[in-house]
C-alpha cells in the first residue's frame, strides 16, 4: 500500500515537471507559421492528454480540422480576431488542470492522518487501560469496605454476648441479693412471730390472773373467746388485713361512718408467675386481675348524693350510681375486647348490672384519672372510665361484698354490716379497690393490695327519739365483741376535735389512746379503740361506744364548720324539649390562693353538644382554659368527653356553660320508665388543694388507713376528687299508649272479622223439614199399601 502510494506520488510530480517545462517552451518559442503553431499544439496536446486514446480514425480526423482552422485564420485576419488564440487556450487549460490537481490529498497529509489515527488509538488504548484501573480500584475498595464491615459485624457480635454475658451475671447477682434478702427476711419474721408469741402468752396469763380477782366470777365465758392456754396464731408473712372504723359527729347533727379493710399479699399479679394459693387475698378478684392482666381496678357502688356543704369532704369520694375504671396493663392486645370481658366478670361477682357498660358510656380520659399505685404510666390507651348514674345499690350487692372479707360477717368489724341498717340511711356507699403498692419504704419489691370501703351517713333525727345521741347498737343494731383473728390491727377511730376537753360531750367507755392526723389539710384528733386488746372490751367483753351531750336539752350549738374549699354544682336549663344549657358552677372558698382544676365531663350521644357554645368566666370575666381535650360523639357508638385544665381565682366562682340539643330516639331504645327521664353522669373534678397544715410525704405504716389512700408528694398541697350531681334529663316521648290502643283495636277487628269468616268457611248447613200431620202420615200409608207414591 505505502509503494503504490509513493509511486502514485513520483508520477504526480513528472507530469508537474513536464507540464512546467512545456509552458516555458511555449512562452519562449515565437509562432512564425502554420507549421511551427500546428507542431507546437500537437506537443501541448500531447503533453496534455498522455492518456488519450489512440485510436488512428479519430486522430486523423482531427488534424485536417485544425490545419483548417490555422489556414483560415492566416487567410483573414477578421477571422482570427474573433476567435481565442492559442496560447490563451494553453493558459485556460494550465488553469484548469491547477484546478484539478489540489484537490488530490498530498504524502504528507496521509501521514499526518496517519499519525493522528495512530494517535487516537493509542489514546483510546491508554482511556480503556485506565478506566480498567479504576475499575479494579473500586473492587479493591468495595471488598476492603465489606471486610470492614464483617470485622465490625463480629466486633458488635463479640460485645452483644458480652453484654448478655455480663446481663447474666448482673440477674445471677440480683437472685443471690434476693435470696440473701428472703432470707433476712424471714429471719426477721420468725424472730417477730416468736417475740408476739411470747406478749400473747404473756398478755392471756395477765388476762387470767385479773379475771380469778374480779368479785363477779359468775359471768360465764363466751362462746367466741379463745381459750388461754392457746393464743391466736398471727397472719404470715405472705399475707396482711387490717381494719378500721372511723366515726365522725358531723356539724349537722348527723353521723358519719367510714369502714375500712385493707387485705396486703405479696404476690407479683403483673409478672407471668400464675398465682394459685390464695389464703387471705380473695381467689375471685385474683384469677380475675389475673387472666385479664389488670393492674389497678376501682369499683364503687353509691346510693344517695353526698352534701359537701353539710358534712364537708368524705375520706373517698364516690358518685351516685355505678362506677368503674380500670387500668390495664401494657401485655394487653384489644383493650375494648379485654374491657367488655372484665364488666360482665364485675358484673357476676357483684351482683350489679355492670353488663350494660358497653361503648355508648365509656371515655378514655387523656388526664383525669391517674394511676393511685406505683408506677408512671402514660399511655391513657389503657385506661377505660365508665358510669352508671341510674344503678339501685341494695342487700344482693352488699353479700358478695362481704364474702371477700378474711372474715365474712362473722367477727370482727364487718359484724356491723348489717343491710337493713346499712341501706335505712342517707348516704351509702361501696367500693373496691386494687392497685400495686411499695412493700417497704424504699420500694424494692411490690405487693397487691385489696381496700373495701364503706362509707354511712345516718340521720338519727329521723330514725331515733330526735337526739343528738348516738351509739353502736343505735346505729348498726349490734355490739363489738372481739377483733378479726386473721387481722393484724383492729381498731375504731372517734373524732374528738371539736371536742378537745370534753366540754361539749362525753364519750363512753373512755380511752386513754389518743392520736392526731392529717386528713384532707386539717389536723384532726381521735379517740382510738384498740379492739386487738381486751382491755377495750371491759369486763362485760363487749364494746358499745357511746356519746351522749352534756346539756340536758339537747341544743347545744355546734362549732361553725369550716367551708369546704372546693365543691361544685351541676344543673340543666332551658324550656322546651328541643334545646337546652348544661352549668358547671365550681367554687374555691380560698381567701387568697388560686389553684388550678381539671373538670371532666362525659355527655350520652343523644345529648348533641355545641361545642362553639362553650364558655367559661370567673368574677363576671372569661377564664380561658389551659388545656382543652374533646371527643365528639357518634350516635349509638361513643359519648362526648371534655376535659378542661381551668384556674380558679379565690374566693370566686367559676361557671362552665355548653348548649345541648336534645335527639329523638327510637322506639326501641326508650326505657320502660320514659317520661321519667335520662340520666347522665356525674362530672369529675380533681385538684392539688392548699393544705391548712403540713402534709405528711412519708407514706409510714403508722398512719391510719383512711388517711394514706391517695398518695401524697407535696406538703403544700393534698389531692381531692369532687363529683358534681347527676342530671335528669326529659327527652321527646312519643305516646306509648297511642300503640297500644291501636293494637286493641287491631286486634279485635281481625279476631270479629276473621272469626267470622272462618265459621262461614268451615260451617256445614243442614235444612231440617217439619213433621208431617197425622192426616198426611194416614194417606202415606193407605198410598203405601196401594202401591202410589206417598205425598
Amino acid at each position: 500500500m505505502a509503494a503504490r502510494r509513493c509511486l502514485g506520488l513520483w508520477f504526480f510530480l513528472i507530469t508537474l515537471c513536464v507540464v512546467s517545462t512545456g509552458a516555458d517552451v511555449l512562452h519562449t518559442t515565437p509562432v512564425t507559421g502554420t507549421e511551427s503553431s500546428a507542431a507546437g499544439t500537437e506537443t501541448v496536446v500531447a503533453r496534455e492528454l498522455p492518456e488519450a486514446p489512440s485510436d488512428p480514425g479519430e486522430h486523423t480526423a482531427a488534424e485536417p480540422t485544425r490545419e483548417g482552422e490555422q489556414n483560415d485564420r492566416t487567410r483573414g485576419g477578421e477571422q482570427t480576431l474573433g476567435q481565442p488564440t492559442r496560447e490563451e487556450e494553453q493558459e485556460q487549460e494550465k488553469t484548469r488542470e491547477g484546478e484539478q490537481t489540489p484537490a488530490q490529498p498530498t504524502r504528507e497529509e496521509e501521514e499526518e492522518e496517519e499519525e493522528q489515527e495512530q494517535t487516537r488509538g493509542e489514546e483510546e488504548f491508554t482511556r480503556e487501560e485506565e478506566e480498567e484501573e479504576l475499575t479494579r480500584e473500586e473492587e479493591e475498595l468495595t471488598t476492603e469496605e465489606e471486610e470492614l464491615t464483617r470485622e465490625e459485624e463480629e466486633q458488635t457480635r463479640e460485645e452483644e454476648e458480652l453484654t448478655t454475658e455480663e446481663e447474666e451475671l448482673t440477674t445471677e447477682e440480683e437472685e443471690l441479693t434476693r435470696e440473701e434478702e428472703e432470707q433476712t427476711r424471714e429471719e426477721e419474721e420468725e424472730q417477730q412471730t416468736t417475740a408476739q408469741q411470747e406478749e400473747q402468752t404473756k398478755r392471756w396469763e395477765a388476762t387470767e390472773l385479773e379475771e380469778e380477782h374480779v368479785h363477779d366470777a359468775a359471768v360465764p365465758p363466751l362462746a367466741g373467746d379463745p381459750p388461754a392456754a392457746d393464743p391466736p396464731s398471727p397472719p404470715p408473712s405472705k399475707d396482711d388485713f387490717q381494719e378500721e372504723l372511723v366515726i365522725r359527729p358531723l356539724h349537722s347533727g348527723d353521723i358519719y361512718a367510714s369502714f375500712q379493710f385493707r387485705t396486703v399479699w405479696d404476690a407479683d399479679f403483673m409478672g407471668d408467675q400464675k398465682v394459685s394459693h390464695y389464703r387471705l387475698f380473695p381467689k375471685s378478684l385474683g384469677q380475675v386481675i389475673t387472666k385479664f392482666s389488670v393492674r389497678e381496678l376501682h369499683i364503687s357502688f353509691t346510693q344517695g348524693y353526698w352534701r359537701t356543704m353539710q358534712w364537708g369532704q368524705p375520706y373517698l369520694p364516690s358518685p351516685p350510681g355505678a362506677e368503674l375504671w380500670v387500668w390495664f396493663q401494657d401485655t394487653v392486645t384489644d383493650v375494648d375486647g379485654t374491657w367488655k370481658e372484665l364488666t360482665n366478670v364485675l358484673s357476676g361477682i357483684f351482683c350489679a348490672s355492670l353488663n350494660f357498660i358497653d361503648s355508648t358510656n365509656t371515655v378514655q380520659p387523656s388526664a383525669s384519672f391517674k394511676p393511685l399505685g406505683i408506677g408512671n404510666v402514660t399511655d391513657h390507651s389503657f385506661l377505660r372510665y365508665a358510669t352508671l348514674p341510674r344503678e339501685i345499690v341494695c342487700t344482693e350487692n352488699l353479700t358478695p361484698w362481704k364474702k371477700l372479707l378474711p372474715c365474712g360477717s362473722k367477727a370482727g368489724l364487718s359484724v356491723l354490716l348489717k343491710s337493713e341498717k346499712l341501706f335505712h340511711s342517707t348516704f351509702h356507699s361501696q367500693a373496691v379497690h386494687v392497685r400495686p403498692v411499695c412493700q417497704d419504704p424504699q420500694c424494692r419489691t411490690t405487693s397487691m393490695e385489696l381496700r373495701q370501703t364503706l362509707n354511712v351517713v345516718f340521720d338519727l333525727h329521723t330514725s331515733g327519739q330526735g337526739k343528738r345521741e348516738w351509739s353502736l347498737f343505735k346505729m348498726f343494731s349490734r355490739t363489738l365483741t372481739e377483733a378479726c383473728p386473721l387481722a393484724s390491727s383492729s381498731k375504731v377511730y372517734v373524732d374528738v376535735t371539736d371536742n378537745p376537753q370534753g366540754e361539749q360531750f362525753e364519750l363512753s367507755p373512755a380511752t386513754p389512746l389518743l392520736t392526731q392526723a392529717v386528713v384532707l389539710g386539717d389536723r384532726r384528733t381521735y379517740s382510738v379503740y384498740d379492739l386487738t386488746q381486751q382491755a377495750s372490751f371491759g369486763s362485760s367483753r363487749s364494746l358499745n361506744m357511746l356519746l351522749r351531750w352534756k346539756n340536758s336539752h339537747n341544743n347545744v350549738v355546734p362549732p361553725v364548720m369550716l367551708r369546704p374549699l372546693l365543691h361544685s354544682e351541676r344543673y340543666v336549663a332551658g324550656y322546651g324539649l328541643q334545646a337546652g344549657e348544661i352549668h358547671t358552677l365550681i367554687y374555691n372558698h380560698h381567701p387568697y390562693r388560686a389553684f388550678p382544676v381539671l373538670l371532666l365531663s362525659a355527655v350520652p350521644w343523644y345529648l348533641r353538644l355545641y361545642i362553639h357554645t362553650l364558655t367559661v368566666s370567673s368574677k363576671g370575666k372569661d377564664n380561658r382554659p389551659s388545656y382543652i381535650h374533646y371527643q365528639p360523639s357518634k350516635d349509638r357508638e361513643r359519648p362526648h368527653l371534655l376535659e378542661m385544665l381551668l384556674q380558679l381565682p379565690p374566693n370566686s366562682v367559676t361557671e362552665v356553660t355548653v348548649e345541648f340539643e336534645r335527639a329523638l330516639l327510637k322506639w326501641t331504645e326508650y326505657t320502660p320508665d320514659p317520661n321519667h327521664g335520662f340520666y347522665v353522669g356525674s362530672s369529675v373534678i380533681s385538684a392539688l388543694v392548699p393544705s391548712v397544715v403540713a402534709m405528711d410525704t412519708n407514706s409510714t405504716l403508722d398512719r391510719p388507713l383512711f388517711s394514706s389512700f391517695f398518695p401524697c408528694k407535696e406538703e403544700a398541697s393534698y389531692f381531692m376528687r369532687v363529683y358534681t350531681e347527676p342530671l335528669l334529663v326529659n327527652l321527646p316521648t312519643p305516646d306509648f299508649s297511642m300503640p297500644y290502643n291501636v293494637i286493641c283495636l287491631t286486634c279485635t277487628v281481625v279476631a270479629v272479622g276473621y272469626g267470622s269468616l272462618y265459621n262461614l268457611l268451615t260451617r256445614t248447613f243442614q235444612v231440617d223439614e217439619p213433621s208431617p200431620g197425622l192426616a198426611k202420615r194416614i194417606a202415606n200409608v193407605i198410598r203405601r199399601f196401594r202401591g202410589v207414591p206417598l205425598l
